[in-house]
């Protein structure tokens, strides 16, 4: 009894780590059979020995639940089956995921180490002991007590939503669920070509006349903050410094640019859709500039099932120069510029070319090339700052090799614009947008690096538009921005028009109205 009891504090404690509310009266409920058990007379030593085994393994699997949604639930705000933790797995591998590893090896460390430990003290609390030659009879009260506690259990178990809070049924239908997401993603054929026809059914137009060649480059976890075009106060983006100095009346480098998702997947939904991925029948960015007449390149540094899938094979030509899997791939972003350089070549009249890098996406030591660091162990101003914070050792050496990811990624920016720039041809238009899709907190906030929905470094993203034939403004460039609407933005510079067109979210016009976007987490000001 008394090993029941403890069991059942243990195997507590960890459900209340990731639930909360009735949940944890529920959790508690299935797990009751098994201390029923381990209080219950058993004389065969097989069956003892079989039941110290299940209850240990059924302790385990409650503290491995419970462990895996409070990690969730602290560093993401989700859930296990949120669309944010299914759609991110789903478009991850067993590569992408060791690297994951290495960078959190002290959490998951930590975390091993309490659930072996609670593995441990299951086994020894199960332990079969000498079994009495003649059990005493049960009281009336005991007899009562425990048909309570069967009935109960019985009630839980027949109960679908009780029923499925379960661990051993809980993960395999999470499973599952991963792997139905999955095969949505294999092939959406027929959803692409419903997009195609829903634009050529807008009839969009160029309004200008002549050659147009836009450029799009859409990076990935870069945090403004830590740019020096941004005012950051190591020499992180040199080259754009000097683009932006040498021709301010066509570079606009908007000051307040925002995100309103901390992950790739829903940002790409949003800045394709125009901020409405969601709506009955949506539009997409790239079938819109097809049925206008463009000819869409999509190039990336990307081997990502669920970004090829839903947006880069609806471009007329798709090149994915890095195929070893995951996004945590040692694929060097500069691969990308030749590519960039045989598009610009290319004879055809009107070009829209996408260019969809790694930027600073973890592990950041692979995002520029082996000994180039030249923050390593810098003893400067922003190191002094982090120290100053209280940020650990381990913090600052993610930002020292964060910092140097954005040097590496000044370079393939700055010459993706240079090669725009030099392929611009009069009378025609030329035009390069660069934005990132989500930021990232690398000690800014928080001792943590990575990705991050639970504070406001995880939306701080740069935005620069560069116009071969408009000026920059100073009010523009001061204006607040947001990247799910940046869809409106970009077809400003393609010049399309087409009945949908909402000139209101489009920040390069007068009539810009914005909103501030719905963000989980509280921001000091979106104009900062």
């Amino acid at each position: 009894m008394l090993a029941s009891a403890a069991l059942l504090l243990i195997t507590g404690f960890f459900i209340v780590l990731g639930h909360d509310g009735r949940r944890v009266a529920q959790l508690l409920v299935l797990f009751l059979p098994a201390a029923v058990w381990l209080a219950w007379p058993v004389r065969s030593a097989a069956w003892r020995h079989a039941r110290r085994a299940s209850v240990c393994l059924l302790v385990m699997a409650f503290a491995a639940d419970g462990m895996l949604r409070a990690y969730l639930l602290e560093t993401y705000q989700s859930a296990p089956d949120s669309t944010a933790v299914l759609g991110a797995l789903a478009n991850t591998n067993l590569r992408e995921m060791h690297e994951y590893l290495r960078m959190h090896w002290r959490t998951g460390l930590l975390g091993a180490a309490v659930w072996l430990t609670a593995g441990a003290l299951g086994w020894r609390l199960a332990a079969p002991g000498s079994p009495s030659a003649v059990a005493p009879p049960p009281r009336r009260w005991q007899v009562a007590g425990l048909a309570a506690v069967l009935l109960l259990c019985a009630v839980a178990w027949a109960s679908k939503p009780w029923r499925r809070l379960h661990p051993l049924l809980y993960w395999p239908a999470w499973t599952q669920s991963l792997a139905d997401q999955q095969a949505r993603w294999q092939d959406q054929t027929q959803g692409r070509a419903a997009l195609l026809q829903r634009a050529q059914a807008q009839a969009p137009v160029v309004t200008h006349p002549g050659p147009s060649t836009v450029v799009l480059v859409i990076t990935d976890s870069i945090n403004r903050d830590n740019m020096q075009l941004y005012g950051y106060g190591r020499a992180t983006t040199p080259r754009l410094v000097d683009m932006q100095r040498l021709q301010p009346e066509h570079m606009l480098v908007l000051r307040n640019a925002w995100s309103a998702d901390a992950s790739t997947l829903p940002a790409l939904d949003n800045l394709f859709a125009f901020g409405q991925p969601h709506a009955a029948a949506p539009q997409h960015l790239i079938a819109l500039a097809r049925a206008a007449g463009y000819k869409v390149w999509w190039m990336s540094n990307h081997d990502d099932m669920a970004v090829e899938q839903q947006h880069a094979r609806l471009a007329d030509v798709v090149d994915m120069v890095n195929r070893t899997p995951g996004r945590a791939s040692a694929s060097l972003d500069g691969e990308l510029l030749d590519c960039i350089q045989e598009a610009i070549d290319d004879p055809t009249e009107r070009k829209f070319i996408i260019v969809h890098l790694l930027g600073a996406h973890p592990h950041y030591r692979l995002r520029f090339p082996p000994d180039q660091n030249p923050f390593d162990d810098a003893v400067d101003r922003v190191e002094s700052q982090l120290q100053a914070q209280g940020r650990p050792a381990w913090v600052r050496r993610f930002r020292q090799d964060y910092d140097a990811a954005l040097l590496y990624h000044d370079f393939v920016v700055a010459e993706s614009l240079r090669i725009t720039q030099s392929g611009a041809r009069a009378p025609g238009r030329s035009a390069w947008v660069y934005l990132s899709d989500h930021g990232q907190e690398v000690g800014h906030v928080d001792n943590r690096a990575g990705h991050s929905p639970g504070t406001e470094s995880g939306y701080r993203i740069p935005a620069i538009v560069w116009n071969s034939h408009a000026r920059a403004s100073a009010d523009v460039a001061l204006r607040p921005f947001r990247a799910d609407w940046a869809g409106w933005t970009i077809a400003d510079t393609l010049g399309l028009d087409w009945p949908g067109e909402q000139p209101e979210r489009n920040v390069l016009t007068r009539q810009y109205q914005w909103q501030p976007p719905s963000l989980p987490v509280q921001v000091r000001s979106l104009t900062d």
